[in-house]
C-alpha cells in the first residue's frame, strides 16, 4: 500500500520508527497518527528527550549497564548490593529480567553482546577487560554465567569459562525453568527466580 498522500514530515517520521525492532509500516503508521494528537508541548519534550538521549546516556565504568552521564550506575552505587557476587549478563533487557526476579542482591557486569562463531563474533567489542578487573579485585567469589541458553549463549559461557579459568572465582549458571533455547530476556521473573535459587556449577 502505498503512503504518498502522506506529508513528507509523517513519512520520515514512518521510516525512523520502522527501524525499530518489531515496527512494520502499520505499527510506525499506528506511532505517527498517536503523536499528531498529542498537545504541541509534549510532542516538543519527546523530541527533546531524543536528542539527548546519548549525550544524558553512558555506560557505568564498573559494570558496562547504562548509566545517567556516564557515572557509577544505580545497582554499584548501592551500598546494600552483595560485592561478592557478579552476574554476567548480555545486555541490559537481561539485567532488567533478573532484576524483576528479586531473587538476586549482588552486582552485575553487562557483557555488550555474545560469542558467535558462526558469525565470525569471537568476543571483539565485548566488556571482556572490565570483566577480568572486576573478577581480578579480588573481592568477587561467585560469578554467576546469566547467559541464553540457545547456541550463542552457550559458546560465549565456554568462552567466559575458560577466560575465568585461572581466577579464583566459583563459576555458576541458572539452573532451573529456563528452557533451552530460550532468551533470558523474555522469561518471566518467577521462572528467572527459580533459576537463580538452583543455579549449578559451570
Amino acid at each position: 500500500m502505498t503512503v504518498e498522500y502522506y506529508p513528507e514530515a509523517v513519512k520520515e517520521l514512518m521510516e525512523y520508527f520502522r527501524r525499530l525492532p518489531g515496527i512494520g509500516r502499520r505499527g510506525a503508521e499506528r506511532l505517527v497518527t498517536s503523536l499528531l494528537g498529542w498537545p504541541r508541548e509534549e510532542t516538543v519534550a519527546f523530541g527533546c528527550a531524543l536528542g539527548a538521549l546519548h549525550e544524558r546516556i553512558g555506560k557505568c565504568p564498573l559494570c558496562g549497564a547504562w548509566s545517567e552521564n556516564g557515572g557509577a550506575c544505580r545497582i554499584c552505587s548501592d551500598p546494600r548490593r552483595d560485592i561478592s557476587m557478579l552476574c554476567v549478563v548480555e545486555n541490559m533487557p537481561q539485567l532488567a529480567a533478573v532484576e524483576s526476579s528479586g531473587k538476586y542482591n549482588g552486582r552485575y557486569l553487562v557483557l555488550g553482546g555474545r560469542i558467535s562463531p558462526l558469525d565470525d563474533e569471537t568476543g571483539e567489542g565485548l566488556n571482556l577487560q572490565l570483566l577480568r578487573d572486576r573478577v581480578g579485585s579480588g573481592e568477587v567469589s561467585e560469578v554467576i554465567l546469566a547467559l541464553s541458553s540457545d547456541v550463542e549463549g552457550r559458546a560465549t559461557a565456554v568462552f567466559l569459562s575458560e577466560l575465568l579459568a585461572d581466577f579464583p572465582v566459583k563459576l555458576t549458571r541458572p539452573a532451573l525453568g529456563l528452557p533451552a533455547g530460550a532468551n533470558l530476556s523474555y522469561a518471566d521473573s518467577a521462572t528467572i527466580g527459580a533459576a537463580f535459587a538452583g543455579r549449578t556449577g559451570v
